[in-house]
């Protein structure tokens, strides 16, 4: 297959990871930091199209009301970001690793923003690009490839109305960093939203079982470093925003939990459609999309090594659905925050 995606880069993928979680040295998480943008080309090259065809063409997690869609969780999870941070016709508005562009998508559709999606992984602003094209959106959307511990440089200070970022920071060497980016191209008295992956304040990294909690969700989903909620609050502070908002959204009393997708049972899911997404991790389910992934690297139709990169999915599933029952870990710490209107 000819795209984007670098075989070599998803083959040595795992090496950023010690499969002993008892045993890892602060070097071999080092070396994740300090590579964070391999590390997540590597994760996502192999990962995107399992994610499209098992999930979604939206890469986060929502809340779920009782017999809501799918589908409709998670675009009420993009719409409830884009009022929070009070999107007006118009913004212009940053996207920060926006994936394979799904919220991007249905932001500008519901709050008549113009959006700039940027993303480091090349495979996946192909598939946006191409997406937006289709829905006729291209004069509303745009996907740039680009590092986003490098915005400034790219993009220029005080060039954005509003930035969001849904599940994506996370991936970067630093909060401060990152966050710190974001700063320098809002323009004065602009917001920031961003939906955090982060471990609770109740994760505590002396007890064993915690930080081996903490390593199956990095190697799992391709993230350098797990840090707690408070770190993100911290840097958030660090670089000179002001909070107007937050709180942990997995910590609202919701009969169906946002990780119910994940659990394989599929007489939970809300509707008859929901079903296929949830039977996709039974154990059933995987076994089928593995085997037929192992069959497309063996054809030369897969980059060898996404099956490597998928197996890693199978840890994802574990540490997320373990995280979520044990509120050590969630997926929607929600942040407003604001650049001071003083600030240049």
């Amino acid at each position: 297959m000819a795209d984007a995606r670098s075989t070599d880069r998803i083959g040595n993928y795992t090496k950023f990871w010690d499969k002993d979680t008892k045993h890892e040295g602060a070097e071999v998480q080092g070396a994740r930091v300090d590579n964070y943008a391999e590390v997540v080309n590597g994760y996502y090259d192999g990962a995107t199209e399992l994610y499209e065809f098992a999930w979604a063409q939206s890469f986060h997690f929502s809340r779920f009301n009782k017999g809501e869609a799918f589908a409709a969780s998670l675009a009420r999870h993009e719409h409830y970001l884009a009022l929070k941070m009070g999107l007006k016709p118009g913004m212009r508005v940053l996207d920060v690793g926006c994936g394979v562009g799904g919220p991007a998508r249905e932001i500008a559709r519901f709050s008549d923003v113009n959006i700039v999606g940027l993303n480091n992984n090349a495979f996946q602003v192909g598939r946006a690009t191409k997406y937006v094209k289709e829905l006729g959106l291209q004069n509303q959307i745009q996907f740039v490839k680009g590092d986003f511990m490098k915005l400034a440089e790219q993009f220029g200070e005080n060039s954005f109305d509003a930035v969001y970022a849904i599940e994506a920071t996370c991936h970067a060497p630093t909060w401060e960093g990152v966050y710190g980016e974001i700063f320098k191209v809002l323009k004065p008295g602009g917001i920031f939203g961003v939906y955090e992956w982060c471990m609770t304040d109740e994760w505590d990294p002396s007890i064993p079982e915690h930080k081996a909690l903490a390593h199956e969700i990095e190697l799992g989903n391709g993230i350098p470093e797990m840090r707690p909620l408070s770190k993100s609050r911290e840097a958030l502070g660090t670089v000179g925003f002001e909070v107007e908002h937050e709180e942990d959204l997995a910590e609202r009393p919701d009969e169906v939990k946002w990780y119910y997708p994940l659990e394989g049972d599929i007489w939970k899911a809300q509707t008859a459609w929901d079903m296929i997404t949830v039977w996709g991790t039974s154990w059933s389910g995987m076994l089928i999309t593995h085997s037929a992934m192992w069959i497309m690297e063996l054809l030369g139709l897969l980059p060898k090594g996404t099956l490597q990169v998928v197996n890693s999915l199978k840890s994802a599933r574990t540490g997320l659905i373990k995280g979520g029952q044990s509120k050590l870990f969630t997926p929607m710490y929600l942040v407003i925050s604001r650049k001071p209107s003083n600030q240049e």
